[in-house]
């Protein structure tokens, strides 16, 4: 009893771990996607809101009703602008040399070699993007002996922003100059900012605000002009003081091309040295004291961490444009081979119109239906083989059913259908029970929620007249197509698998017969130790093994059968889920054909090449191209972002009306292709992140089952029950 109790426990944990693992994966995607998230809106905020342009944009000066007379004729230093103004004038004689816009990683250090070269200190107004970008310069000005203040983190004009963002602008601006040179200042020009005359109310609100924050304001008093570009002696002639008073002037170290500035500045220097000027910082120019501190340790971590951040803001759009452009190489490539070949296979099967595939197939046929509750369905399922127009013998394996589905097949007394019931052991076993039994050797599988049309068991067997074809695939197609999410199965089956499958024909490397309608030569099965249950997809593996031993799989497209679609998006996740996994499942499985030669090399270097990029790497990146339309959409060109958006759906939309026309199907269904876009599309890439993680986790994905809806019809002319008669046939759904 202790043992079994033992057992018992084990047990309990095992599923339990099994139960939590997958939630750890989506959790840490979330946290990784919130992080990336945050990155995004504070890089797109700093480097795409505001930006550095010129001082031309600032505002034409307004009213300046609020104006102290004071400030407006006093110094260019300014503080208590809240409270009682006072302001402070630069000590005659003395230039405080300013610059702003910086760091720059070109023009900074070639302005700090004049200036050290000339023995002169002067202070720097930095713009916080650039000092995220730049730390190093930042150390290397106050290593230097220069001071620091702040020209906000994106350059705006803070007259225009409500109070949150200019006390953001301010906040942030002081966390990069603590991050980056562990020091914090109380200097502050905003940008667009000249003269005390030309401070408006405007103007003035800013500076109250930026006083209750501990800020003293630096405006200037000669404007070099530098800006404009002007040339070396027009800014030299600007930069110049006149008579005996001091003066703060203003010069530029970033925001373009300052080679005018840095020339203009060897020789200004000197001049002014020579007219009996001294050079200083601001703070030393009026008398200030320490307007540079060490920044706290809290300070200096917050502001390390918000570098950290940006820069990983940076790093991750960069990385999403790269994806977002392997992405899109990767749509347009498999538009373009899959459209080529599509159109290559068209033309080979209408040269051999009227010469198939040799003398006609007529032999008899077995047809092996698995089911498991699928009472639903399975009457309309075998009531169209039995009313097939090729000699069939109906082998339906009942897997342990708990609803009555064996019972039910056996009271319709149906010519030619047999009944083989088994304890649940899975639809591989199923299938291999019905191998067992068939008495042909052409072997039909189809599942027990899909109806054929009376020729397309005549059909499938046709292409078996080439002893080299092994397999041949069908053309399954959506039968409960009524609703917005059949649509999008129904898109997707025409569309997709289909037009894939014609790919895979005409390259001979047809990884997936679907379990739906598919015909097998039942020697060729057996030489393979039948149908393998090694993997969810039994299909796709089977497939495989065929190809690797040197069959060829065919498509035939004529071979139509009705199947049920999930009707709910959690059906639908479950199904793809096995699908997906199942499929990964296979692929590792048969890796080995990578390396391998014959047909076996073409299903490894091409079928599973374009599994790998189209089924797999391609659903992996879709997140990418969402989270960049986003970003595109706040904080880059939304009408460019919308264009590209339209040209991938015009492609997609394309390749739907060639696939319609291929598959002789009404184009109506695909006015839902665009809002395919934002909840279909989404969750086929997250099923396939589910799958990689399960997948690399080492996890044991159970079979899941699909839930019946009993939408299956019995199509026109097969004998039918009295309370049937009235429903119509698939194709007339």
């Amino acid at each position: 009893m202790t043992d079994r109790r033992h057992r018992k426990a084990s047990s309990r944990r095992r599923i339990r771990a099994r139960q939590i693992t997958p939630r750890a994966h989506w959790l840490l995607l979330s946290v990784l996607t919130v992080t990336l998230s945050t990155a995004l809106l504070l890089q797109g905020y700093t480097h795409h809101m505001f930006g550095i342009t010129s001082d031309t944009a600032a505002d034409p000066p307004g009213r300046s009703d609020t104006v102290p007379a004071q400030v407006t004729r006093g110094g260019p230093v300014i503080a208590n602008a809240a409270t009682s103004a006072r302001t402070a004038r630069v000590k005659d004689r003395t230039v405080a040399l300013t610059f702003d816009d910086g760091p720059d990683p070109v023009w900074t250090p070639r302005i700090l070699d004049v200036l050290r070269r000339n023995h002169v200190h002067a202070t720097f107004f930095v713009v916080g993007t650039e000092v995220v970008d730049h730390p190093e310069l930042v150390r290397r000005i106050v290593a230097d002996g220069h001071q620091i203040g702040i020209h906000t983190f994106t350059h705006p004009n803070l007259s225009r922003l409500a109070s949150w963002q200019r006390s953001l602008e301010l906040q942030e601006t002081q966390l990069a100059v603590a991050g980056a040179a562990g020091v914090t200042t109380a200097l502050l020009r905003p940008p667009y900012s000249s003269t005390n005359k030309a401070l408006d109310d405007a103007d003035w609100s800013v500076l109250q605000q930026a006083d209750t924050a501990g800020y003293v304001t630096v405006l200037s008093t000669k404007d070099a002009k530098d800006w404009e570009r002007p040339g070396t002696d027009r800014i030299l002639a600007d930069a110049t003081p006149h008579g005996h008073p001091g003066h703060i002037v203003l010069m530029h170290d970033g925001g373009g091309d300052r080679s005018q500035t840095v020339a203009a500045l060897g020789k200004l220097i000197p001049r002014l040295k020579a007219q009996g000027f001294r050079f200083a910082t601001v703070g030393a120019a009026v008398g200030m004291a320490g307007p540079v501190q060490r920044a706290g340790l809290g300070d200096h971590l917050q502001g390390w961490a918000l570098i950290k951040v940006l820069r990983a803001g940076d790093w991750a759009v960069w990385l999403l444009g790269v994806l977002m452009f392997a992405a899109g190489v990767i749509s347009v490539l498999r538009a373009a081979v899959v459209l080529v070949a599509a159109r290559r296979h068209r033309r080979l099967r209408s040269r051999r119109h009227g010469r198939p595939w040799g003398p006609p197939v007529t032999e008899p046929v077995s047809v092996i239906v698995p089911a498991y509750n699928e009472i639903a369905g399975i009457e309309a399922a075998v009531r169209s083989l039995v009313a097939s127009d090729h000699p069939v013998e109906i082998i339906v394996v009942d897997d342990g059913s708990t609803d009555g589905t064996a019972d039910l097949v056996d009271s319709l007394h149906l010519p030619g259908v047999r009944v083989i019931r088994q304890p649940n052991a899975g639809k591989p076993t199923a299938l291999n029970t019905g191998l067992a039994a068939a008495t042909f050797d052409l072997v039909v599988m189809v599942d027990g929620d899909t109806v054929f049309e009376t020729d397309t068991v005549r059909t499938i067997v046709q292409p078996f007249a080439d002893p080299r074809v092994g397999a041949v695939s069908g053309n399954a197609k959506v039968v409960n197509r009524a609703g917005l999410l059949g649509r999008w199965q129904h898109i997707e089956y025409v569309v997709g698998f289909n037009l894939d499958r014609r790919l895979f024909d005409l390259a001979e490397c047809m990884p997936t017969v679907p379990g739906a309608v598919g015909a097998f030569r039942r020697h060729a099965l057996l030489e393979l130790g039948g149908v393998s249950d090694v993997t969810l997809a039994e299909d796709t593996d089977l497939t495989m093994a065929l190809c690797r031993s040197g069959w060829r799989v065919v498509y035939e497209e004529g071979a139509v059968a009705w199947t049920e679609a999930p009707a709910s998006l959690n059906a639908l996740w479950r199904q793809r889920y096995r699908w997906c996994y199942g499929t990964l499942q296979a692929m590792w499985k048969h890796r080995g054909a990578l390396v391998q030669r014959g047909a076996a090399g073409r299903l490894g270097r091409r079928g599973l090449t374009y599994l790998f990029l189209f089924q797999v790497l391609l659903p992996l990146l879709a997140p990418v191209v969402d989270v960049f339309a986003l970003y595109g959409l706040v904080f880059l060109d939304p009408v460019r972002i919308i264009g590209l958006w339209l040209a991938f759906l015009l492609l997609q939309l394309m390749m739907g009306l060639y696939a319609f026309r291929l598959d002789g199907e009404r184009a109506g269904p695909l006015w839902s292709l665009p809002l395919q876009q934002f909840v279909y599309r989404q969750l086929m890439y997250l099923v396939v992140i589910q799958s990689v993680f399960t997948a690399v986790s080492g996890a044991r994905l159970k079979w899941q089952r699909m839930e019946r809806y009993g939408s299956l019809h019995i199509p026109a002319g097969v004998p039918a029950p009295d309370n049937m008669r009235q429903q119509p046939a698939p194709h007339e759904t």
